[in-house]
């Protein structure tokens, strides 16, 4: 059995289509692998908040040291960390706002890069602790961006992924949603194509 844990960026809650990519990714994923195990975090339903000097002093300060706030902050990262960790595959939803992922799931990724747990610095370098994972994100863009400069997504989520060690991602982008004829449909049925031989 393994777990698969699903990350919802989207602010929208109706007429989403990175929303409509992961509920085709959960029952495919389902059929194909009945017994695994599926946890969902949406972020525009419950945000994370973004870094702040609390959530800095709760990893650096000595717990007697802490505040409160340090600590709650501290308690909020660890579940976050600590559901990743848990993970064999996590899969990230992720809308293109402004040629790249939302603030929201930035915030995510903030809470969960942690020094000594998921990755480490070494004399050569960091190193990424999360090998053996993969990850998919699946994303929804109004124009066509894969492989042009205005695409802030991919390249950023495939160094953050290297950074903690994960190696194995795939990228399914549902293009041309904003675009006149006929792109948003070829877009998302090219989308739904490949997801289902992902999953």
């Amino acid at each position: 059995m393994s777990r698969v844990l699903i990350i919802e960026s989207s602010a929208r809650q109706q007429d989403s289509v990175s929303r409509q990519l992961t509920r085709d990714f959960i029952e495919q994923w389902r059929a194909a692998h009945p017994d695994d195990e599926i946890t969902v975090r949406d972020l525009a339903v419950t945000p994370v908040p973004h870094l702040d000097a609390h959530l800095l002093g709760g990893w650096m300060k000595p717990q007697a040291q802490r505040s409160a706030a340090e600590r709650d902050a501290l308690a909020r990262s660890n579940e976050l960390t600590d559901e990743l960790l848990a993970a064999d595959v996590l899969v990230m939803a992720a809308p293109m706002y402004n040629f790249t992922i939302p603030s929201t799931l930035k915030a995510w990724l903030d809470h969960v890069l942690r020094a000594g747990i998921t990755f480490k610095y070494t004399p050569t370098g960091p190193q990424g602790l999360l090998t053996g994972k993969r990850a998919i994100v699946l994303t929804a863009r109004g124009g066509i961006h894969a492989g042009a400069t205005s695409d802030h997504q991919e390249p950023y989520l495939r160094q953050v992924m290297a950074f903690i060690g994960i190696h194995d991602v795939n990228f399914i982008h549902a293009e041309g949603l904003n675009m006149s004829g006929d792109f948003h449909e070829k877009g998302l049925n090219q989308a739904k194509a490949k997801l289902a031989a992902v999953a």
